[in-house]
């Protein structure tokens, strides 16, 4: 019998605009030196939104203008996002930057004002320069071509290498519906909601609170288990816009193809969240850290996270040391309950711990799989059925030149 993961396809070059009725745009407007630094997503109609956001205290001015627009029916048509000026801590001056933004944005496209999002990204406590804000709206000129896409990706960058996207497809209730995202980020990543924006895009038919139980869930299993340094940003959001095109049947949890639905918004939400951690500052490799046998679904996904997001695991990977005492001792600050002596571990296929005890083991092919662009760790334990994944990446001399000249 055919999975559900098994049901969904990968859309090759896929993006945010491989989803019918929708449009993009990205432009220079000099916020940043010569990069593209203003970009929007819009859709034909106003699409169901669902969106999920920071945990840090500090919480950015675009969130609260986000929130806002949400609050006036969960229905959103644009998300205008800028790069260069997180907009901060900028007190009342950034608020009614914020708000704006959103102003200018909707008069440009011709959308009520609170059916428009807004989003920012950089660096933190300083004023958006509304004049090149300003300009840079007025140059958008959206269209649904590959190009498009890319100049709203890149738009959106601050200090990533590359660009983010993806799709993927799958038949529901007889359509075919397709999801699309976009996302940045590259430092500052240590989500529970980092400075990392994400937005996904689909055509299909779903009430706002349904999407919103999906995104929340699913949020959980991928943007939340990547860590790249530890800190969560004041400016993180994940936003879903459903526009409904694909003609399915409304979506519910109590839809026979519901489970569909939420494994194809984890297939792209999870695609994006490696690409986050592979691309983190500085990073040449990236770390998959699979638990299994743990008592419960949060205990394996702690001790997951707190393994890819030890400094000194992170380092030993860069340096390519198969030092497992690191790992043993990152799971036992993890706050998780077990026995240490049930617990094997390996780098790959190579075991390198049984039952708490250290296995013989060639320190020459350890060094040769350690050496590799994706490195997978494996934590078996003995104390339950449950399991839990985190991403990462590797800690090198260039995430500190990276921040030690972030502002510069």
């Amino acid at each position: 019998m055919e999975t559900v993961k098994q049901k969904i396809q990968e859309v090759k070059k896929g993006s945010i605009l491989s989803v019918p009725g929708f449009k993009a745009a990205g432009v220079h407007a000099g916020l940043r030196y010569t990069k593209k630094d203003v970009g929007v997503i819009i859709s034909e109609k106003p699409a169901a939104c669902a969106a999920v956001f920071t945990t840090n205290v500090f919480q950015a001015a675009p969130i609260a203008v986000t929130k806002d627009s949400l609050s006036q029916g969960r229905t959103i048509q644009a998300i205008i996002v800028n790069s260069a000026c997180a907009n901060a801590c900028t007190g009342e001056q950034g608020m009614m930057d914020a708000y704006e933004m959103r102003k200018m944005a909707a008069e440009h496209l011709g959308l009520k004002v609170h059916h428009v999002a807004v989003a920012s990204t950089g660096v933190i406590g300083e004023y958006m320069k509304m004049d090149k804000i300003h300009t840079g709206i007025k140059l958008l000129n959206p269209a649904d071509d590959t190009e498009s896409a890319e100049a709203f990706q890149t738009a959106i960058l601050t200090t990533d290498t590359v660009t983010k996207g993806c799709a993927y497809q799958a038949e529901i209730g007889g359509k075919l519906v397709t999801m699309g995202g976009a996302a940045k980020g590259s430092g500052m990543i240590h989500p529970n909601m980092a400075t990392m924006l994400g937005f996904i895009t689909t055509d299909a038919s779903i009430d706002a609170i349904s999407l919103q139980h999906a995104l929340s869930k699913v949020t959980n299993y991928t943007f939340n288990q990547i860590t790249v340094d530890g800190d969560t940003s004041t400016n993180d959001m994940v936003m879903v816009l459903a526009n409904g095109q694909a003609g399915n049947d409304l979506l519910s949890p109590e839809h026979e193809d519901w489970n569909v639905f939420v494994e194809l918004l984890k297939m792209v939400s999870e695609d994006l969240a490696k690409k986050i951690a592979k691309d983190g500052e500085g990073a040449t490799k990236l770390i998959e850290v699979q638990v299994t046998g743990a008592k419960g679904k949060l205990d394996a996904q702690k001790i997951a996270k707190t393994i890819v997001g030890s400094n000194l695991v992170k380092s030993a990977m860069y340096g390519a040391d198969a030092n497992w005492g690191r790992i043993i001792g990152a799971m036992g600050r993890s706050g998780v309950m077990f026995d240490p002596d049930q617990v094997d571990i390996s780098f790959g296929n190579i075991m390198v711990l049984r039952n708490g005890q250290p296995v013989a083991f060639s320190e020459e092919d350890a060094l040769q799989y350690l050496q590799n662009k994706t490195i997978t760790i494996h934590v078996k334990m003995k104390e339950g059925n449950e399991s839990g994944i985190a991403w990462g990446c590797d800690l090198t001399y260039d995430y500190v030149k990276i921040n030690a000249s972030y502002r510069s």
